[in-house]
């Protein structure tokens, strides 16, 4: 029987849906690759995925406010995912890949903002620890990326393929086991995305986000192929996108004070300032110890980012607007900034290599800007306040 705590469930959620992700990450472009395709239509198939959520996303996260319903609709997405899934095994050639890829992301990309929702309907219901759950998915991708990076040493692309398929079928089954955390209805014939689409603090807040989040374009499309053009083995390139990862499990165990030190959008401002580091130091070519150097401040360019996001959100948005606000982060940042950067980056890559990270230092100083002026207009709107009331 499953746990009745919600926590595990939630673990177990997040442990199956990265699973997954760390094999589509550092490795799907190579399956791709493999498949015959260019750098540029490696590209612009991930940035086709990723804008695909700007349409879909939001449509199912209405359908989901309305009800106030997430675990039911999580577990027919993912089961539909799997569906779509196994038309790869005979899709040839870039337009039926493209195909499917529409398809199945159409599914599967739902399925994340959904369960933020839920877990953050969690944490404010039973006083979870965010980080502390989301932590367990940064495990399972560390497991996945060096294991599979290990064994597709000597072998061939096929083992990609049944090791994302193996991932999406263990998400489905955790889907059925989430708790039945529920949000108050939206109700049926209220636009439950347009509260959060005319809150301009929080569509403020996601360019700054947007940016920085997009500027892992270069090293999610490119980033395992650009280091085997290096020498770099598959079990080499494993254990360099598990210690980003490790970096990242450190800074969420401690998520709740890093929330109480520096706040939603100081964390936001954090993961920028590391990105102009890391994106910088990343276009120079600096041997092994460089790369780990560098890679240890995706503690702080994903996860002090996504930390903050999610935080924000629930201090903004009402919980019965909560998924279409998960959604629109979704779709906006993975969707419209990730797609942009994503296609682009495939155009950088192939006519700059390695220079391409370049492009995405400067993404990330813009995001830097914009969450340090909102940082400072924060900080002034509540001294003002404080100098109104009085003592």
């Amino acid at each position: 029987m499953p746990p009745r705590s919600p926590a595990p469930r939630l673990s177990f959620y997040y442990a199956a849906y990265f699973g997954a992700v760390g094999v589509f990450l550092p490795f799907w472009p190579v399956w791709l690759s493999e498949r015959g395709l260019s750098a540029p239509e490696i590209g612009f198939l991930i940035a086709a995925a990723t804008g695909l959520r700007v349409l879909t996303n939001p449509l199912i996260a209405q359908a989901a406010d309305r009800g106030g319903e997430r675990k039911r609709l999580m577990g027919l997405l993912s089961g539909l995912a799997i569906i779509a899934f196994l038309f790869f095994q005979g899709a040839h050639g870039f337009w039926p890949i493209l195909l499917v890829t529409l398809f199945f992301f159409t599914f599967w990309s739902a399925t994340q903002p959904l369960a933020e929702s839920l877990t953050m309907l969690g944490v404010g219901a039973d006083k979870l620890d965010y980080g502390r759950i989301r932590l367990w998915g940064s495990i399972t991708f560390i497991i996945t990326s060096i294991g599979l990076g290990w064994f597709l040493t000597g072998r061939g692309a096929d083992l990609i393929y049944s090791a994302a398929l193996a991932g999406i079928v263990i998400t489905f089954v955790s889907c059925l086991m989430l708790p039945g955390y529920k949000a108050p209805a939206s109700g049926p014939h209220r636009l439950a995305l347009w509260p959060v689409i005319r809150n301009v603090r929080f569509m403020v807040f996601l360019f700054a986000v947007g940016l920085i989040q997009a500027s892992h374009a270069v090293l999610y499309g490119f980033g395992t192929i650009h280091w085997r053009s290096a020498g770099y083995s598959d079990g080499v390139i494993g254990l360099f996108w598990a210690e980003g990862v490790f970096a990242e499990i450190i800074l969420f165990a401690f998520g709740a004070y890093l929330m109480r030190r520096f706040g939603a959008i100081g964390l936001v401002l954090l993961g920028g300032l590391a990105g102009v580091i890391r994106w910088g130091a990343m276009g120079v070519e600096g041997g092994i110890y460089w790369i780990v150097i560098m890679q240890s401040l995706h503690a702080f360019t994903f996860g002090a980012t996504h930390l903050g996001a999610m935080h924000f959100i629930t201090e903004t948005v009402a919980p019965s607007h909560s998924a279409s606000a998960q959604a629109i982060y979704a779709a906006f940042v993975a969707g419209i900034a990730m797609g942009i950067a994503s296609f682009f980056s495939g155009l950088l890559y192939a006519q700059f290599g390695g220079q391409a990270y370049f492009a995405m230092a400067a993404a990330a100083a813009a995001g830097s800007l914009i969450a340090t002026a909102y940082l400072f207009r924060d900080r002034f709107l509540r001294a003002n306040d404080t100098r109104q009331k009085g003592p």
